[in-house]
């Protein structure tokens, strides 16, 4: 058997910081090369040399790739799916060290010359020398390494297992890259036969709280989605304030309807969601003017365990139905106390209403059409442009005002959560027992508290609740989509056990080495041996 490129510490360094060098923030010439970048890595694998076509760059979008490569047994069906993705968030917060964001051993010593401006945790962990700091280190190019080191060790020691290592672009901003692998995975299941046993992922272990220094593994990932509104009133000079209604009046009532409302927070397993906040609120004036804003938007970001899209949408609903009520009781005690009739009261509409009435009004070429403008502009993102398509079709229906339309704008996120499988309960104590070989304690999270593409395997909805997101997601089937059938083949469980780190999308992004280098191998590597001496047991 040959030399293992990256069988040691040494090696996973030296790798780490490779992949970490070759700069791949989410939507730039990076992201795009990046996946060439791991093609030619793994290229130098006797076993890809030997099979080439077990390795593949597939399209996601916009020039940006995912890598797949299979190591494949050949007496195996049983089949874990190792998954990671290599983009990384901006670097503007590192200031004039940004050149330094993807060096991290350059970068980590440069940071001891100016330990005393970093916060006081930061500076510790520096001081301890247990960290290596930078861009992608933690979040997450080094559980892209361990799984390279995984691959490649089951095929230089002829595992009984088979493996797909499966690298995504996007997953910082849309998971386009997740979200096109599905269908990729689904083929390749049916093309090789292959039994998909686990969908195993390596992001991060995350600090709980402040000081937490534990390593924790995760059985699911939270949710997320994202309900919008437009708020759409009445223009109107500011010399003549009582003859219209502000956007940002009515916005006010729902924003503070959907900050912290605790309606929207799930609990499961001893575990509870974050509540609801939200992202954006802006109304869409492109210029100063004395015309009264009259068009508003607001994002809010919500948290899921349990419910569907279906489900949000009932809750965003009733509280928007609130806060218009609350609305409409302040504006009628205004009209009353100024003498005046008021222009009305406040509705509250779903995107799918607007739509339908828009294209009885003005048909259904014509608001096609429109929907084609907005979706050409390619400096608006899909959050931008669902919108916007919102926003001109009340322009044409402007006789529905005031209204607020209720949409979801993209990402959405499923939640998902293997806690109560057998088959992962025995992983995990595989895990803790490897761990506590080297003194490490392993703690269980249920719901892995950062978004994650696992999101988008082992999908259940028996009552078809994506139909609503479907619905009321102005930009969808366009530029966004997600493969909910296929989604539905992908019935595996899930697991996340990655390196120890603190302080993800920071200038003060770090990696524990110990953890990285040392423990987490060895817990990854114990973990899929016992699973190739379950399959020798049961042939």
């Amino acid at each position: 058997m040959g030399k293992l490129l990256w069988g040691t510490p040494k090696d996973l360094r030296t790798l780490l910081c490779e992949l970490v060098s070759w700069e791949s923030r989410t939507l730039t010439e990076g992201e795009k090369e990046f996946p060439f970048k791991v093609e030619n890595k793994l290229k130098q694998l006797d076993y890809f040399k030997q099979h080439p076509e077990f390795l593949a760059l597939h399209e996601a979008d916009q020039g940006r790739n995912l890598v797949m490569a299979l190591y494949e047994h050949p007496k195996a069906a049983d089949t874990i799916v190792l998954i990671s993705h290599f983009d990384t968030v901006q670097t503007e917060e590192y200031g004039d060290l940004e050149q330094l964001a993807f060096r991290p051993e350059e970068l980590t010593k440069k940071l001891f010359e100016r330990k005393d401006d970093l916060p006081e945790e930061a500076r510790a962990d520096l001081e301890s020398g247990n960290y290596l700091f930078g861009r992608g280190t933690m979040d997450m190019k080094m559980g892209l390494a361990l799984h390279m080191a995984l691959i490649e060790k089951a095929s230089m020691e002829n595992w009984p297992l088979n493996l797909v290592l499966l690298t995504v672009p996007d997953e910082e901003v849309n998971s386009m890259g997740m979200r096109k692998a599905v269908s990729e995975l689904v083929n390749l299941r049916e093309e090789r036969g292959l039994s998909y046993k686990m969908f195993f992922n390596s992001e991060p272990a995350f600090s709980q709280k402040p000081g937490d220094e534990k390593h924790y593994v995760y059985s699911g990932t939270l949710g997320k989605i994202m309900p919008a509104a437009l708020f759409y009133g009445k223009e109107t000079h500011v010399g003549e304030p009582l003859k219209g209604m502000t956007a940002n009046y009515m916005a006010s009532f729902l924003s503070q309807a959907m900050e912290w409302n605790a309606l929207y927070r799930e609990s499961d397993l001893g575990e509870s969601t974050p509540l609801p906040v939200s992202l954006q609120q802006k109304d869409l004036k492109m210029q100063y003017s004395t015309q009264t804003p009259y068009r508003a938007t607001a994002l809010y970001n919500v948290f899921l365990m349990k419910r569907n899209a279906a489900e949000v949408m009932e809750l965003f609903e009733q509280t928007a139905m609130q806060a218009a009520t609350m609305c409409n009781t302040a504006y009628s005690g205004l009209c009353r106390r100024e003498g005046i009739e008021g222009i009305g009261e406040v509705q509250v509409l779903r995107f799918e209403q607007l739509l339908e009435y828009a294209e009885a009004k003005r048909g259904v070429r014509f608001v096609s059409k429109l929907k084609a403008e907005i979706l050409a502009h390619p400096e608006w993102d899909e959050r931008e442009k669902s919108l916007r398509i919102a926003d001109k079709l009340m322009i044409q229906c402007h006789e529905l005002a005031p209204a607020i339309i209720l949409l979801f704008a993209p990402p959405y996120y499923p939640a998902v959560n293997s806690s109560e499988d057998p088959f992962i309960m025995e992983c995990i104590a595989t895990v803790k027992r490897a761990a506590a070989e080297n003194g490490v304690e392993v703690d269980q999270v249920h719901y892995f508290n950062g978004l994650c593409d696992l999101s988008y395997v082992n999908y259940s909805d028996p009552g078809n609740g994506w139909s609503s997101y479907e619905r009321n997601t102005p930009v969808w089937g366009e530029t966004y989509s997600i493969p909910f059938a296929d989604m539905l083949e992908l019935r595996a469980p899930v697991l996340n056990v990655g390196p120890f780190g603190k302080d993800a999308h920071q200038y003060t992004e770090r990696l524990h080495m110990d953890s990285a280098f040392v423990h987490t191998p060895h817990m990854l590597e114990s973990l899929m041996k016992s699973l190739c001496k379950k399959v020798l047991e049961t042939v």
